[in-house]
Formats: structure tokens, C-alpha cells, sequence
């Protein structure tokens, strides 16, 4: 469909949205109102930056279901947030968020190359976690078989894929990396051993750098997927041009705004992800800030679809570091840390305190083939390394090498940062 004809769905569909909203939810009745705004006020897709945003903690602060505006018995599934950071938020879901959630994630897997010849591992979690569930529907849609593993036991993960045929697996991308160095000290060359020739990779920011290194050592092509839990779980991927991630306008209205002052940037600058979910029904979504820092672009992408592209994901904006006064983003100390070749594929960043002043100290793992005795030799690589990180972060940063193995691995989502300040 045209962009111009999508944007005319998008419309019908948001006026439609915002007017059930207002006569059926008493929370965004009340949001609505205290900007001063009605139904008759959205006219134009640019109308939506009169509505007022939605946060995290509006889901939190209407645990568990307040803001749900499905009945009771309309509700068929739920799925819940970590709760990490306080109260887990609550998603519900009708048997149409079912349906178009897995019909998203489907289009985005057929987009990828993905088909009925093909056997995809899914290695998310399953349960109230919604990757596991939102993998495994969407790829029993469109007639692939499903090898629902979920995470843990690394070398019967690598069993399956070597004897069921795998084809595609959907895990982190740091958990598909820890896959390849256990396959390898297995004595599985996963290139020659497997079938396997794609990754669908998300639920934590990685680099192009990680992407390379990933397509470079197994062989396959990695593609980026997006979504979270309060849109209803993974929701889009890059096709296989791999030149950003279609969102589907007709489910999702996407603006990239300034996180100080909640504007809209230009096109291709980079921002904070906001969505609005234009079909949701158990728990409506509207101008949703994610905390993603990433960009958009509207141009029709070279596979011939004309539905706009979020950039990779670049960090966050509430769990960015500042060193100094300087933002900085773990995806950036992993991109720097990819180019030297020395490098494995864990890291990770220690904050610290010394008297008034932050620290920062980068925490590397070497490769088996990088890690001598000679102590010059080392001395060189460190110096290379932290002259690269200073360069990039424009901070003061140290180094650390360590030890192959030596930092901890995760099945999930890589927590990369260790925060030691009494802030």
C-alpha cells in the first residue's frame, strides 16, 4: 500500500481510537482533559502531539488492570513485565491482540525470508516473559515448525539445531554469540555442522559491529527485531535488506521525539521512540514512550515496502551513563570494543566513585588466540583499546583485560553495566 493511503488508514484508525478512548476510559478521559483536548481535536495525523503521553509508570500506577478497557471475560491472555525497577506491569490481551500481535510478527518473519521450508528454534523465554509466545505464534502462522526450546541448557540448544534441522533461531544476540563458543568447544562448526542461516535477534541494543561479527562467524544473516511488552511483546523486524525495522502502519503510529522536550526531531535525527498502538484492545496504547533511542525514515525501503523503518536501536534514555556529564550508551563501548579483532564478545562497564570524580573502567574479554604471556604484547592491545573508547566517548575510560570466560554470561538480556556509586 502506498504511503500516502497508509497514512489514511493510520488516521481513520487513531480518530477511531482516541473517541473510544475518551468515552470508555475514565484514564485517558482524565489524561485527555487535563490537556485540554477532545476527540474533535485530532482532524490530521500531526493532531496526535495534542494527546498526552503514556509512561511505564502509568502502567504501574494502574496495577494490575485498571487501565484495561476489555471486559473481564474478553481477556485471554496476560503477560507481565519484569518488575525489576518496582511494580510489574500487567498486560492483557483479547483474541484479537492475539491475532494481530502474531500477524505482526509474521509479516516480519516473511519479510526476513522466513517460510514453510524453515524450522526456527525459539530460544526466548516462555511464560508471563512475552518473547518466548510472540516468536513461537507468529512462526506457526505463516507454517514453519517450531522448536519451542525457551533459554538455558546451551549444549542441548545446540544439539537441537544440528539434529532437527534448524534453520532460523530467535534468541539475544549475546546468547546467540555464548552459542557459537560453546558449539565450538563441543567441536560444532555451526557453518558446517547445521542448516542454521538466520538469527532473529533482539531484546537488548547491539551493534552493527556485533551483527558483523555474528554474520561473519556463523555463517548466517542476523536480523534485528523490536518490541516490548507493553505493546504486546516483539513486534517488528527488518526485512532482508536489513536496512531498518518496518513498523506496520497499519498497527502502529510511530513519532521520534526529544526526550527534554517532548518535540518532534527532524527526520533521520535521533530521538526517543514513541508509539501508538492503533488496534489494541484489552490495554490501548497511545503516544507510548519507550525510552528507545533510535530514528526514523519514511522512505520506501529497497524491498518495495512503504511502511516506515526504525533505525537500530542505540540505547536508552533512562539508563544511559553519565560519566562527567557525558551521555554515554553501553551500544557504544561494544561497537568500539568490535573493532579490535583481540576482542571476544563479553564486556562489561564498572562506574565508580573516587573521591568527587566518576570512574569508568571497561572490562574486556580477549580471544583464546589473543591472550599470551607476553606482557608488551598486551600492554599494546590495552593502550590500542583505550585510546578507540576515549576517542569515541569523549570521556576518561580505563581498560581491563581479562581472561576467555572470565565474565559472566546470561541466558536473557546481557546485563552489561555495574553501577558502584552511592548517587
Amino acid at each position: 500500500m502506498p504511503l500516502s493511503e497508509l497514512k489514511s488508514l493510520q488516521l481513520k484508525e487513531l480518530k477511531m481510537l482516541v473517541y473510544k478512548l475518551y468515552t470508555f476510559s475514565p484514564f485517558y478521559r482524565q489524561k485527555m482533559k487535563g490537556k485540554g483536548v477532545t476527540p474533535e481535536d485530532v482532524q490530521t495525523l500531526e493532531d496526535v502531539t495534542k494527546l498526552p503521553f503514556m509512561t511505564k509508570k502509568d502502567l504501574r500506577d494502574g496495577y494490575p488492570d485498571k487501565l484495561f478497557l476489555a471486559h473481564p471475560r474478553e481477556v485471554v491472555r496476560y503477560h507481565a513485565s519484569s518488575g525489576t525497577t518496582g511494580k510489574p506491569t500487567i498486560m492483557g490481551y483479547t483474541q484479537n491482540d492475539i491475532q494481530n500481535w502474531s500477524e505482526s510478527v509474521a509479516r516480519g518473519l516473511v519479510s526476513a525470508g522466513i517460510g514453510t521450508d524453515d524450522v526456527l528454534q525459539v530460544s526466548y523465554t516462555y511464560g508471563l516473559f512475552t518473547g518466548g509466545l510472540g516468536l513461537h505464534y507468529a512462526a506457526e502462522r505463516i507454517g514453519a515448525a517450531v522448536v519451542p526450546a525457551s533459554t538455558g541448557n546451551t549444549e542441548r540448544q545446540i544439539d537441537l539445531i544440528r539434529d532437527m534441522g534448524v534453520t532460523a533461531i530467535a534468541a539475544t544476540p549475546s546468547y546467540l554469540l555464548h552459542l557459537g563458543e560453546v558449539a565450538e568447544k563441543m567441536g560444532i562448526d555451526i557453518q558446517r555442522d547445521t542448516k542454521l542461516r538466520m538469527g532473529i535477534l533482539g531484546a537488548e541494543p547491539w551493534s552493527q559491529r556485533m551483527r558483523d561479527r555474528i554474520q561473519d562467524r556463523l555463517g548466517i544473516k542476523a536480523i534485528d527485531i523490536y518490541g516490548a511488552s507493553e505493546l504486546s511483546g516483539p513486534l517488528w523486524c527488518e526485512c532482508s535488506e536489513q536496512q531498518g525495522i518496518h513498523v506496520w502502519s497499519d498497527l502502529a503510529l510511530v513519532e521520534i521525539i526529544d526526550s527534554a522536550t517532548g518535540e518532534h526531531v527532524a527526520p533521520g535525527e535521533k530521538g526517543e521512540l514513541v508509539i501508538t498502538m492503533l488496534q489494541k484492545e484489552a490495554l490501548p496504547i497511545i503516544r507510548y514512550r519507550l525510552g528507545d533511542v533510535t530514528t526514523l525514515d519514511e522512505e520506501v525501503c529497497p524491498c518495495g515496502r512503504a511502511h516506515p523503518r526504525i533505525g537500530r536501536i542505540q540505547g536508552r534514555v533512562d539508563d544511559m551513563i553519565i560519566i562527567r556529564g557525558i551521555n554515554v550508551f553501553p551500544s557504544q563501548v561494544e561497537h568500539s570494543l568490535m573493532t579490535n579483532p583481540e576482542v571476544g564478545n563479553e564486556f562489561q562497564i564498572v562506574i565508580d566513585r573516587k573521591g568527587a570524580l566518576d570512574t569508568m573502567m571497561v572490562r574486556a574479554e580477549l580471544r583464546p588466540e589473543a591472550f599470551g604471556d607476553r606482557v608488551f604484547e598486551l600492554d599494546a592491545i590495552k593502550d590500542r583499546i583505550t585510546h578507540k573508547l576515549r576517542s569515541t566517548l569523549n570521556v576518561g575510560v580505563t581498560v581491563e583485560l581479562v581472561e576467555p570466560g572470565s565474565l559472566p554470561r546470561f541466558e536473557g538480556k546481557a546485563k552489561r553495566v555495574v553501577d558502584k556509586r552511592v548517587l
